[in-house]
């Protein structure tokens, strides 16, 4: 009998209440569907991989014309500087908002992993994953060991993870 508090299932499935343990499957490109049932949290190698490509792969460009403009120096040299600092800290922001939104950054699509929320299964949302990454913060503090954390947690979950109740899974993007 269905409860007529909880919206229609145009599926006829009921989505798990965790969504890595295997219980069934949905259709393929449902709307709105759970990542894969069973899905692998995404491995040490993997995260770290992504975050070399966010951080300093993605921005690499923006910070070689802000060191051109520390070279030139002078007015014109202050200005790249900036202008290549802040199109740097733009390409990141940037980046971390689409990994929210779609649960795709740059790095974590081609790795083929994935930032979900723990309990949802779905993506966090873009203004969750910029704060995300200014909780990253945290990972640091106490001599990087938040970002080691994930090595011998359970759910290989980061500091800042703990703190927003998202896993990475290993999902490729057209998966």
């Amino acid at each position: 009998m269905s409860d007529p508090n909880q919206p229609a299932d145009p599926f006829g499935t009921q989505p798990p209440s965790n969504p890595y343990e295997p219980q069934g499957s949905y259709p393929p490109g449902a709307y709105g569907a759970a990542p894969t049932p069973g899905a692998p949290l995404a491995g040490w190698g993997q995260r770290l991989g992504s975050g070399l490509i966010d951080w300093l792969a993605l921005p690499l460009p923006a910070y070689i014309v802000a060191a051109i403009g520390q070279g030139i120096g002078g007015g014109f040299g202050a200005l790249l500087t900036v202008v290549g600092y802040l199109a740097a800290i733009g390409v990141v922001l940037w980046n971390a908002y689409q990994g929210g939104a779609t649960g795709y950054s740059i790095g974590k699509g081609v790795l083929g992993i994935k930032l979900i929320g723990d309990k949802t299964g779905q993506p966090i949302g873009g203004g969750l994953a910029i704060g995300r990454y200014f909780l990253h913060i945290l990972d640091g503090l106490p001599c990087y060991l938040g970002y080691f954390w994930p090595l011998w947690d359970a759910k290989k979950q980061t500091f800042a993870d703990k703190i927003l109740s998202t896993v990475v899974i290993v999902q490729p993007k057209n998966g």
